[in-house]
């Protein structure tokens, strides 16, 4: 008999918003191509021209900031989480406490792909430490390591 396997978990965008408290302009997930719980998720966010940062980041060359690389690989740890350990996403967060070893090695522009991939390093009651890569036609243009929290939602 032949051995059974499994699809891949995935999400779209509809999935995603039931997860993650963010909106317009900054939901920076698209859609989820793969979750293995506890372990890894990989991802994508379309970079699209009229997102609002690149009317200033840099008008005659727009270039996706940084830190809102770090923050599509952050947002794809948070459905991690809540795929190893579900959370009420109604009344719960997910804060971002922190990044290590962060590097930006190639520029991400509009009309690009951004692949992301996070994977757990530690977790422990509430608090996730993971590492994420972006990039872009297989060439990674940013990595890091973040810590986040899931909190409540009323302070």
């Amino acid at each position: 008999m032949p051995e059974r396997t499994q699809a891949p978990v995935t999400l779209d965008i509809h999935q995603i918003l039931s997860i993650l408290p963010h909106r317009y302009p900054l939901v920076m997930v698209d859609r989820v191509t793969e979750i293995t719980a506890n372990k890894c998720i990989r991802g994508y966010k379309c970079v699209a021209y009229n997102e609002p940062w690149f009317q200033g980041h840099f008008p005659q060359r727009p270039i996706m900031p940084g830190v809102l690389i770090l923050e599509s690989l952050t947002q794809l740890g948070g459905i991690l989480a809540y795929a190893s350990d579900p959370f009420d996403a109604t009344s719960n967060l997910m804060f971002f406490l922190g990044i290590d070893k962060a590097k930006f090695r190639h520029t991400v522009t509009p009309g690009d792909r951004l692949d992301l991939y996070a994977e757990v390093l530690h977790h422990r009651s509430n608090v996730w430490k993971l590492r994420g890569e972006a990039s872009v036609d297989g060439t990674l243009c940013a990595e890091g390591e973040m810590l986040a929290s899931i909190v409540d939602r009323e302070p």
